[in-house]
């Protein structure tokens, strides 16, 4: 079940649609991040994208490797995107929250920005019960210094949260995963209503 602000971000989301990929054309964080996955997962394994957005290029990358992809997002025109998109996937709406099973690889590229700081390790511990022992996780972040901060993104009001590194990586071994690689890179987007930021990728595993 959403809560009212889940809902409006979401609704922000059904909004913002395709120009997402528009103003994020290229994201050679999530491929890179994306080639690491499927350097260690074995054929044909479950794969869990939480906040799949469009299914680009995340969760056609790992499809189209022959991985069992299912993505969630809260909004509903982001999931319809992302079944068009990557049409060997399964996408449902529904939040993190109410995600159940275990996954040999879950992956959450900025999906932390939409949780305010004091629920990041409830959010951490959540996607830490889905991956299955010595399974593996992926997590990008923008890296900054906000708390559930309004911001305009893309024409529309969204709030976000964000660290700098060390308190990401302080937050992530504290919910129980092994970093086993980090890039830190700086990206320009494609559109003037999105600023240039520094994303952060941490590729993990559960012990």
């Amino acid at each position: 079940m959403q809560s009212t602000r889940e809902s409006r971000q979401a609704a922000a989301f059904d909004h913002i649609g395709a120009r997402y990929d528009e103003a994020f054309p290229h994201k050679e964080g999530q491929i890179l991040a994306g080639e690491w996955l499927l350097a260690r997962l074995a054929p044909g394994s479950a794969v869990l994208d939480l906040g799949c957005g469009t299914g680009l290029p995340t969760a056609a990358q790992l499809a189209g490797a022959g991985h069992r992809v299912t993505g969630v997002d809260y909004s509903a025109e982001m999931v319809r995107l992302a079944r068009e998109n990557v049409p060997r996937g399964e996408f449902r709406q529904i939040d993190l929250c109410d995600v159940e099973g275990e996954y040999d690889a879950v992956i959450a590229f900025f999906l932390l920005l939409m949780y305010p700081l004091e629920e990041f390790p409830a959010a951490l511990a959540r996607m830490h019960r889905l991956v299955r022992p010595g399974g593996l996780f992926c997590l990008s972040m923008v890296e900054a210094d906000l708390d559930d901060h309004p911001l305009a993104f893309l024409g529309e009001e969204v709030r976000v949260s964000a660290l700098l590194r060390d308190e990401l990586r302080d937050e992530v071994t504290a919910a129980g995963f092994a970093i086993e690689e980090e890039q830190v890179l700086s990206y320009a987007p494609a559109s003037t209503q999105a600023v240039p930021e520094v994303q952060l990728f941490l590729s993990c595993r559960r012990p």
